[in-house]
């Protein structure tokens, strides 16, 4: 695992894949809470019957909400970052969902250093993100996870 103390250490990193985190396996009971938590009781996510027959994938799928969840997770396990007074989920950019996620899938975070900037004190990294999927070759979702660190 990556440690970061500061804005000078993060810099060192960019243009540079992170790594990856270890893989996080997708079941229908954390699908379920989380149709549950977001109000989206969608059959092709929730219903295990009906997707047999009527589903392409042939079995649920998690929402893509759900996978995007998991980002903040699987990032700390690749980096972590230290001497923080705060830390903010500053935004989403270049998002697009690539592949469904069927249930029991295994999922990892592949991440690298897009950009960095320090406004004011404040760092900005934008931090290019890979959901890799096991066993297949699109991933679910690429994108950039934009942070907000602000370092005692």
């Amino acid at each position: 695992m990556l440690i970061i103390r500061n804005y000078e250490e993060f810099s060192q990193h960019l243009g540079q894949e992170l790594g990856c985190s270890e893989y996080h396996k997708i079941t229908q009971d954390q699908i379920n809470k989380f149709s549950d938590a977001t109000l989206d009781h969608q059959w092709i996510h929730t219903d295990t019957e009906r997707a047999k027959t009527e589903s392409p994938f042939k079995t649920t799928i998690a929402h893509g909400y759900l996978t995007l969840s998991l980002i903040p997770y699987l990032w700390k396990q690749v980096v972590d970052i230290q001497n923080l007074k705060m830390e903010i989920n500053y935004g989403i950019e270049k998002l697009r969902f690539a592949q469904a996620v069927v249930v029991d899938s295994e999922v990892r975070l592949k991440v690298k250093l897009v950009s960095i900037a320090n406004l004011r004190g404040v760092t900005k990294a934008n931090i290019g993100i890979e959901l890799e999927i096991k066993g297949e070759k699109k991933p679910a979702f690429t994108g950039e996870a934009v942070f907000l660190y602000h370092f005692n």
